[in-house]
């Protein structure tokens, strides 16, 4: 099952709904995304129905309590950087405020000169803590506040630094999240080509890893780590009017433009 949030045509309020082939379908008034992920089994949406060309689609959770990632987290990456694989996951939080839409735009503060992309695997929490889907997701980095100062909370916190979606795969419908593929592309160009096989730690293992001291409650995020073919690596950072694309195999793909503030 897929799950988005989305705004009919000539609408203002949002609505949960399920993506089904070409069409969303409503799940019917009071229900949210971070609802139906509370429940151990979702009833299959029985409401109206739009094409999904004719809606806007927002963050399937527009307002997760809580928005982990996980720093290192490919080998490829971790070599890129000439970093140590790390022993144990890297954690860090990301704001409420930096979710954004699945097609952004990403607006850059002017203290950030060096904005950076990274395609991410994203999971997310269902019941009872347990992970209960998959999406795509960019963890937008200002790499320049990254280096100089010690705590992530500026570099990948700032509003808009985490586009994600276009909807949540239930994990029924993920087999083997760590035999995905993961590409990104820059204005067309593509970036980043890897597997979440190179992942170091999975998805499960940064679950629990995290609820060793934290409580995971439905909707929460967790972007498990980017692969090799960041921006910084190579020195291309984003600017004003570069168009991201993220797309993971079988999740779907997100897209979005810069914009400088």
């Amino acid at each position: 099952m897929r799950l988005a949030t989305f705004v009919p045509p000539r609408a203002e309020r949002s609505l949960a709904g399920e993506v089904r082939g070409e069409h969303v379908v409503d799940f019917g008034p009071g229900a949210t995304v971070r609802g139906l992920l509370a429940q151990e089994a979702i009833e299959p949406a029985a409401g109206r129905a739009w094409p999904l060309a004719e809606v806007r689609l927002l963050a399937p959770v527009p307002d997760p309590i809580a928005i982990y990632g996980i720093g290192l987290n490919y080998a490829a990456h971790a070599a890129e950087t000439g970093a140590e694989p790390p022993e144990a996951p890297i954690v860090f939080a990301k704001m409420p405020g930096s979710v954004a839409p699945p097609g952004g735009p990403v607006v850059c503060p002017p203290v950030v000169q060096r904005l950076d992309y990274e395609g991410e695997l994203c999971a997310v929490i269902g019941a009872g803590g347990r992970i209960g889907g998959y999406t795509v997701a960019d963890d937008v980095s200002g790499r320049d506040l990254q280096g100089r100062e010690p705590q992530w909370i500026r570099a990948k916190g700032a509003d808009t630094f985490c586009p994600f979606g276009p909807w949540i795969t239930t994990i029924d419908a993920v087999p083997d999240p760590q035999s995905l593929r993961l590409r990104t592309w820059v204005n067309g160009e593509e970036r980043q080509n890897s597997s979440t096989s190179d992942l170091i730690f999975g998805p499960q293992q940064c679950a629990d890893f995290i609820a060793e001291t934290c409580t995971l409650h439905p909707g929460d995020l967790i972007l498990t780590g980017t692969p090799g073919g960041v921006g910084i690596a190579s020195g291309a950072f984003l600017e004003e009017g570069d168009v991201v694309r993220i797309e993971i195999e079988s999740l779907g793909a997100i897209e979005h433009t810069i914009a400088m503030r």
